[in-house]
């Protein structure tokens, strides 16, 4: 089988500059590159922390997000792309640190298989948070 590794994530947002303020602000993403693709009318850039990227389209014309796609028990409910994911030290540290800086926590998940939280970015998007246990490492 092919090798490959995970290179980045999407998402569409009304405000490019916003954006880039939010995910940097917020999650510690700094700006990579900026560039538009004119096939999809779309103005783009490139976040990076670390070895994680976020690709942001800010896209004429494009329609905003339906209500249902912002809170992720309605969100899997239709086919499709849903989240991207990244695994946390300590769930309770990362949301107080989150709580801190003023961010949407949408959904908090404290269960037996595990526990987790998902975030809107300044758009609505759905990004989802983990602390895994010893036995899912």
């Amino acid at each position: 089988m092919a090798e490959f590794t995970f290179h980045h994530g999407g998402v569409s947002v009304p405000d490019l500059d916003a954006a880039i303020d939010w995910y940097d602000r917020v999650l510690g993403f700094a700006l990579e590159r900026r560039f538009y693709i004119e096939a999809a009318r779309s103005h783009t850039a490139m976040v990076r922390k670390g070895p994680l990227r976020f690709e942001i389209f800010e896209v004429e014309g494009a329609a905003p997000l339906p209500d249902d796609r912002r809170h992720p028990p309605c969100d899997v409910k239709t086919h499709g792309n849903k989240h991207v994911a990244f695994r946390v030290a300590d769930l309770d540290e990362f949301l107080a640190e989150m709580e801190q800086k003023g961010a949407d926590i949408a959904f908090v998940v404290r269960e037996a298989f595990g526990k987790g939280c998902f975030i809107r970015d300044c758009a609505g998007n759905l990004i989802e948070f983990v602390e895994e246990t010893d036995d899912e490492a």
